[in-house]
C-alpha cells in the first residue's frame, strides 16, 4: 500500500504537498529538511533526557539537522499536561507551544477526537504494527516497555519483592512509590491497572481493582505519595518505585552502584505500555515537526530508543532486517516475566483511564506530589 508523506513544496511559502511513495526519495528530505531549516525550530515537550535515551535522540537529530533549535519544554510533564499545552497555545506561535507530543497510547484518541492533532505518516508506516497506529496518520506508536519495579538496594536489603502482592510485606512499610500522578501520567495509570490485574481481576474490573489495591497499600503504610523520579530513588525516599522498565535501568546505569539499583519484572501484573507520537494541530514549526518524526522512526532514531533500553515500534521488522546492533541487544535484561506482558488494547486503555484518574482522589485520597 502506498504511503501519503508531505513535504515541503518550497522553503519561501513553506507549503506542502502529498507524496504517493513507500518510502522518501533523498530529495523529498532534503526538501523537507529545507523546510524546517526555514522555521529554524522545533519544541517538544515532556522529553526528559534519561527517559529512553532521549538525551542522545535529542543531540542525534541535531547534528543530523543542523540550523534547527530544540527548545525543551518542561521534560517532567505527564500526558495529560501535554495535551494541556496544545490547547493553552492554540493560535500562538510563540516558544510556549509545543510542535510535537510523546504521550501514552490512551491519550492518542482522545487527542486526535478533541483535534488537537494533525496527520503525518513517516516514511516507514508500513514497518508500524495496524493495532499500534491510527489508521488515518494522526498518532502512531513509538516504543514500548513493562512495567517493573526499582529496589534501592542500600534501603532494601533483604530480598526484592517479586510480585505486586510482595509489595504489601512488612518489611516495605514506607517504601512503595509510583512514577507519576495517577490523575494525569499515563505511566502511574498503567501502574494502577497492573496492579489491579494482579489481584486476578480481568480487563473490565482491573482499574478499580488497582485503585482498591492502592488503597490497601495506603493504609497499610507502605504507599510513598511522592513522585519516584531517579533523584528520589537515589535519596531513598522512594526505595521501591514503580516505572518503566527502560527509565529504572537508565536510572541504574546513571546512578552507577550509587546507589546499588535492582530492577524487577514482577512474576504477576506484567503490563506492556506502548507511547505514541503526534504532531500538534496548531505546531508552529510543522515541517520541523515532519523532520523530528522522520529522524525518530528512521533506523537512526529506533536504535537511539534501544540505546535506552525501549523497545522500539519496528523492533520486529529491524530484527529481520538484521540491523538491531548485538550489543545493544545484549544489555536488554533477559527475564523470562517478559513473556507474561500483556498489551491492553486501546478501548481498555481509556476505560482504565477515565476510572483511575476520576477514582483516585475517593478512593485512595493520597495526593502524589
Amino acid at each position: 500500500m502506498s504511503i501519503k508523506k508531505t513535504l515541503a513544496a518550497s522553503v519561501s511559502m513553506l507549503a506542502v504537498l502529498a507524496v504517493s511513495a513507500p518510502a522518501f526519495a533523498q530529495a523529498d528530505l532534503d526538501a523537507l529538511y529545507e523546510a524546517a531549516k526555514a522555521e529554524g525550530q522545533l519544541t517538544t515537550i515532556a522529553l526528559p533526557h534519561s527517559w529512553c535515551n532521549y538525551g542522545g535522540v535529542i543531540e542525534g537529530f541535531k547534528a543530523k539537522y543542523p540550523g534547527i533549535t530544540v527548545n525543551e519544554l518542561n521534560p517532567d510533564a505527564g500526558s495529560a499536561d501535554e495535551l494541556e499545552a496544545v490547547r493553552a497555545n492554540i493560535g500562538n506561535t510563540g516558544p510556549q507551544a509545543p510542535d510535537v507530543l510523546d504521550i501514552g497510547l490512551a491519550f492518542g484518541p482522545q487527542a486526535k477526537d478533541e483535534g488537537l492533532l494533525q496527520a503525518y505518516k513517516v516514511s516507514t508506516w508500513d514497518e508500524i504494527p495496524d493495532d499500534a497506529k491510527d489508521a488515518e496518520g494522526f498518532w502512531y506508536g513509538d516504543y514500548y516497555g513493562v512495567l517493573a519495579f526499582g529496589i534501592n538496594k542500600d534501603i532494601i536489603t533483604g530480598d526484592n519483592p517479586a510480585s505486586w502482592a510482595d509489595l504489601m510485606k512488612d518489611e516495605f512499610a514506607n517504601s512503595v512509590a509510583l512514577a507519576g500522578d495517577p490523575r494525569t501520567a499515563n505511566n502511574a495509570i498503567m501502574s494502577v491497572y497492573a496492579a489491579g490485574l494482579s489481584t486476578g481481576a480481568d480487563a473490565a474490573t482491573a482499574a478499580q481493582a488497582g485503585l482498591d489495591y492502592f488503597k490497601a497499600l495506603n493504609d497499610k503504610g507502605n504507599f510513598v505519595p511522592v513522585d519516584a523520579e531517579a533523584a528520589a530513588i537515589a535519596q531513598g525516599t522512594t526505595p521501591i518505585a514503580i516505572n518503566w522498565d527502560y527509565n529504572l535501568l537508565a536510572a541504574r546505569d546513571n546512578l552507577n552502584g550509587n546507589p546499588p539499583i535492582d530492577v524487577v519484572v514482577p512474576s504477576d501484573g506484567v503490563v506492556a505500555g506502548v507511547y505514541v507520537q503526534a504532531i500538534s494541530a496548531h505546531a508552529p514549526h510543522p515541517n520541523a515537526a515532519k523532520l523530528w518524526m522522520e529522524y525518530l522512526y528512521s533506523d537512526e532514531g529506533q536504535l537511539g530508543w534501544l540505546a535506552g533500553y525501549c523497545h522500539p515500534i519496528r523492533f520486529s521488522a529491524m530484527a529481520e532486517a538484521g540491523v538491531l546492533p548485538d550489543d545493544l541487544m545484549a544489555k536488554l535484561p533477559a527475564a523470562e516475566n517478559y513473556a507474561k506482558a500483556v498489551f491492553p488494547s486501546i478501548e481498555e486503555q481509556n476505560a482504565n483511564k477515565t476510572t483511575i484518574t476520576t477514582g483516585w482522589d475517593t478512593t485512595v485520597g493520597a495526593s502524589v506530589q
